[in-house]
């Protein structure tokens, strides 16, 4: 049977952020060799959650409205089994990327070349402006 939808009814949710998609296996190569230029880099080291989310929110949302393509988020490696509180943002980094509150504005992260920081650091593709 078919459903009627009355008039004046709220009109369907706006649609899901968009899912991430990781980075292609060329595009990592670029940008390992420095062929694909990083736009920006951000350095959380050091940085309190709260500022270190701030930070991030801020440079990404810079990022895209900028119409850059490609940017470094460094969160540094943390110190290996010293304290369980080490490395923090090199855990919570990527979590937070994968919320929908950074979806409209990224498209993928994956962990860096060695070269850049390596698993200290991110590569984050940033998605298009649409016009």
């Amino acid at each position: 049977p078919k459903v009627a939808i009355p008039v004046g009814a709220p009109s369907p949710k706006k649609p899901m952020a968009p899912p991430l998609v990781p980075l292609g296996r060329r595009e990592r190569s670029q940008l390992s060799k420095g062929t694909k230029e990083i736009e920006a880099r951000l350095d959380l080291h050091g940085m309190t959650q709260a500022r270190a989310h701030r930070a991030l929110s801020g440079f990404l949302h810079r990022a895209h409205g900028d119409g850059l393509t490609f940017v470094l988020v460094i969160t540094g490696k943390g110190k290996i089994g010293a304290e369980t509180e080490r490395g923090v943002l090199r855990r919570q980094v990527p979590q937070w990327l994968s919320q929908p509150e950074f979806r409209n504005v990224v498209v993928g992260f994956e962990e860096a070349h060695i070269g850049h920081g390596g698993t200290g650091a991110l590569y984050v593709r940033i998605r298009r402006v649409r016009i």
